[in-house]
């Protein structure tokens, strides 16, 4: 049996990973003062950090059911026994809908259970853990399903921005609203809990957070073999230095990924955010 993997574009898997394992991206679409475009392939972190520099609006939307369906129908007749699509966290898009939506189209023409979706609960290398995980399980769809969920379940992560004024307005942040009064006097440290954007604490500088980033992290990880990977949005110097320092302090990394965020990401962090995504026990 083979199985298709399919994401969409928040996964931010770092370069050349979609293609060397075998992953089909959906993108998501991305719209600057009206004009659209596709998240990775028309719009990237640079367009997008020279949007927001201008203080341009960006507004993201989910991929249609119809563009993920066509996904699903040309893998399964290119081939595949089964797809299993793994999707960013449902409080966070409807990507997740839409490709629920697909895949019940699909499944209605094709057998019921031929498409599997899966929310990751998560976002970045949050979701593309779970991608990978699938992928390592892709000989047969129902294990590859169990693969991404089990290691969904495991993700931790944690992120510091310099204002949370980008989610404030892209209604991102519920409960981390309380925050927004002393952005410009803190970095907030924020995590994902079960899908949500939620506020962890207040530090005073960005050498601070990344230290705390740092500890977190570690924390998190434990001593025993895990996945680690760094997002930011145009801060390369800033990821690479908190790459630096995960490795140095978490015995069990064998390497730690570094990945710019995209637009659908970027655009309600802004620049400036960076992120560590944790894999407690890294991929089985």
């Amino acid at each position: 049996m083979s199985t298709t993997i399919v994401t969409d574009s928040t996964a931010y898997l770092p370069e050349g990973f979609a293609e060397r394992h075998g992953v089909w991206v959906v993108p998501l679409h991305v719209s600057v003062e009206g004009r659209g475009g596709l998240d990775g392939a028309d719009f990237g972190p640079a367009e997008l950090a020279g949007a927001l520099g201008e203080h341009r609006r960006v507004t993201t939307s989910r991929p249609t059911p119809q563009e993920l369906a066509e996904v699903y129908r040309s893998a399964l007749e290119g081939g595949a026994d089964g797809v299993v699509s793994v999707h960013l966290s449902r409080e966070l898009s409807g990507t997740w809908e839409a490709a629920r939506l697909a895949a019940a189209e699909v499944d209605a023409e094709v057998g019921a259970g031929r498409v599997r979706v899966v929310d990751s609960r998560s976002a970045g290398m949050g979701l593309g853990f779970a991608v990978l995980a699938a992928c390592a399980a892709a000989d047969d769809p129902e294990r590859a399903e169990r693969a991404a969920v089990e290691a969904a379940s495991r993700v931790r992560v944690f992120f510091c921005v310099e204002t949370l004024d980008h989610l404030r307005r892209g209604g991102r942040i519920g409960a981390a609203a309380a925050l927004v009064g002393t952005a410009l006097a803190v970095k907030p440290l924020l995590h994902v809990d079960d899908g949500r954007i939620v506020p962890l604490e207040k530090v005073r500088t960005m050498g601070r957070a990344v230290g705390r980033l740092v500890d977190l992290a570690a924390e998190a990880a434990g001593r025993g073999p895990v996945g680690l990977a760094v997002h930011h949005l145009a801060a390369p110097e800033r990821a690479a230095e908190l790459a630096s320092r995960l490795d140095d302090r978490v015995p069990g990394s064998t390497g730690c990924l570094i990945s710019e965020v995209g637009a659908v990401i970027g655009a309600h962090t802004g620049p400036g955010v960076l992120g560590v995504v944790v894999l407690p026990g890294g991929l089985q």
